[in-house]
């Protein structure tokens, strides 16, 4: 037996009619008794806003998009020992209602431990020590957060598999999901990566979840980047950064401050690149080293960039300017522990491997920023006006920039514009009586 339901208003009609009773046309549609439909909206109906939880954190904030959203699900991965436990414990602490974190790797005690080392007692987070689903999520009835540390260590009983395997973190995920859909529920889903740096199994899990950050950083280095992959409620273009203290992780409110340093006395290598992290412009030093090689296939080793680009760049300087490196070892490194992704850093790679070369040392008063084509002509980039006035907001003097960028704008800094690669002979001899060899 059949009967029908409107889609606007749920309303059960005993037969069909081309208008229902809430005067919407053409939304009677047949229901076949003892079959389950799933709710069915219209787009003409005005969603629910997504209220937002503030995190406690901006810089988790900003990479959010705002804060929490009820019922969502979060995707934390990095590589061990960078500090993930420490920042989901300070984020625990923040929440303003109760928060069940659930441990299947650590013990009560080592999780006390951490606790206490960053100075957080606090009676809203629950500690649950264990490995099944159903448990983890039975536990977490008077709980607004859930945190599950981690999903390569959890198992669900509807699966027939060990833990980490591909069907188990699936099967576990999946149930995560669907609670925190029905609950609302904010849930954070710690997840190991492969030494390639990828989340640890089944690339589906980043497509079910709906926020994947990473969180990145050198273990020798105490600054850290939270950085957004994806994200169903605001822009991947945002990172948070963060330090690493004996009291825990702590904000970095003003990037450039700390990974620009312009105390020291700047040697022959180095040059100060005005780059941006998601939306935000923030200074980095680039620095170079040219040495005579001996052995038949010098060295490129880089830190921080992409070692590719590298060879792109040495290929750019032998092919257009005759400046070649085939016979020097070649090393870069970004200070800070930072990795730059924009293809906006090539002109400060290449004027830092010029000046290191020529042992010409560039002023620290001077920044830079452009793309470099395989032609050598210099290409304008991203967000000029950004990296413009965080360079002259920080006490630069001059700014090295493709030339087809805005004239226009009065800016409080000396521009120096570049076209093509062979116009550095001529900024590198203003610069030092000695010209580029």
């Amino acid at each position: 037996m059949s009967r029908y339901i409107c889609i606007e208003c749920s309303a059960h009609h005993s037969k069909w009619s081309g208008r229902c009773t809430c005067g919407a046309w053409n939304s009677i549609v047949e229901e076949l008794s003892g079959k389950k439909r799933i709710k069915l909206y219209s787009l003409n109906q005005e969603a629910q806003k997504d209220d937002r939880v503030p995190s406690g954190m901006d810089e988790v904030d900003r990479v959010l998009g705002g804060g929490f959203v009820k019922g969502s699900v979060i995707l934390m991965a990095g590589e061990p020992g960078v500090g993930k436990s420490t920042l989901l414990m300070q984020l625990a602490n923040l929440h303003p209602a109760n928060v069940l974190y659930a441990s299947a790797e650590e013990s009560f005690e080592q999780l006390a431990l951490r606790a206490k080392r960053i100075g957080i007692n606090n009676n809203k987070i629950k500690i649950g020590i264990g490995s099944q689903v159903d448990e983890i999520i039975a536990s977490s009835a008077s709980a607004s957060m859930m945190i599950v540390d981690s999903i390569q260590t959890v198992f669900s009983k509807q699966v027939d598999s060990f833990p980490g395997s591909v069907n188990q973190i699936r099967g576990a995920a999946l149930e995560f999901i669907s609670y925190a859909k029905s609950s609302g529920i904010i849930t954070i889903i710690v997840g190991h990566v492969t030494k390639d740096g990828n989340v640890a199994g089944p690339k589906l899990l980043e497509h079910m979840v709906d926020t994947v950050i990473y969180f990145e950083g050198e273990l020798k280095n105490d600054f850290r980047i939270l950085r957004c992959l994806k994200n169903r409620f605001g822009s991947t273009n945002e990172v948070g950064i963060f330090e690493m203290k004996d009291k825990g992780l702590a904000e970095v409110k003003n990037p450039s401050s700390v990974f620009f340093d312009n105390s020291h006395k700047r040697a022959s290598g180095s040059c100060t690149f005005v780059g941006i992290e998601g939306t935000r412009p923030m200074l980095m030093e680039i620095q170079a080293l040219v040495a005579k090689s001996f052995m038949a296939i010098p060295r490129r080793s880089v830190v921080g960039w992409d070692v590719q680009r590298l060879s792109m760049m040495l290929a750019i300087l032998s092919s257009r300017i005759n400046l070649d490196l085939s016979g020097y070892e070649v090393y870069l490194n970004v200070v800070g522990g930072l990795r730059i992704y924009e293809s906006a850093a090539d002109l400060a790679v290449i004027m830092a491997l010029i000046s290191a070369h020529s042992g010409i040392v560039i002023p620290s008063k001077v920044a830079v920023f452009g793309e470099i084509g395989l032609s050598g002509e210099v290409r304008n980039v991203t967000k000029f006006e950004e990296r413009v006035s965080e360079a002259a907001n920080i006490g630069m003097t001059k700014i090295v920039t493709p030339s087809c960028c805005k004239k226009d704008i009065k800016w409080d800094i000396k521009m120096h514009s570049v076209e093509h690669v062979c116009a550095l002979r001529e900024f590198f001899a203003n610069i030092s009586e000695n010209a580029i060899p």
